[in-house]
């Protein structure tokens, strides 16, 4: 539900500046210089002024959706949740990194043979 709402709030942003961009000028700006265009008279201008407050409207509309949905979402987990992870012990040091937290090493115990498949290097 949150990506189509998220779509449509897209769609509305984009379909919102091009209205607004087709608007007449009235004091510069885009239309700055022209004595004409495709859309001229004032039934024209109530039209896309119409149009653009119901864009408006709706863009707002999905803006408070989108909100709400992301207000829903975070309040059931948190951000160290959502990657797995554990905050660390203020009191325990860290350990370096590549070493297990037990502090044994990460080799296997030396043995005098070597292991199966494998043959012993000569000195």
């Amino acid at each position: 539900m949150e990506n189509v709402v998220l779509s449509i709030h897209l769609i509305l942003a984009l379909c919102l500046i091009g209205v607004v961009l087709l608007q007449r000028s009235e004091g510069g700006g885009l239309g700055m210089g022209s004595t004409g265009g495709v859309m001229t008279g004032r039934g024209a201008a109530t039209a896309l002024a119409k149009v653009t407050w119901a864009l408006a409207a709706a863009f707002i509309a999905t803006s408070i959706a989108l909100t709400v949905f992301a207000a829903r979402d975070a309040s059931q987990r948190s951000v160290i949740d959502q990657i797995g992870g554990t905050l660390p012990d203020a009191a325990a040091p860290a350990a370096p990194a590549g070493l297990p937290q037990d502090g044994k090493s990460l080799l296997p115990p030396a043995t005098g043979t070597a292991p199966a498949g494998t043959t012993a290097p000569n000195d």
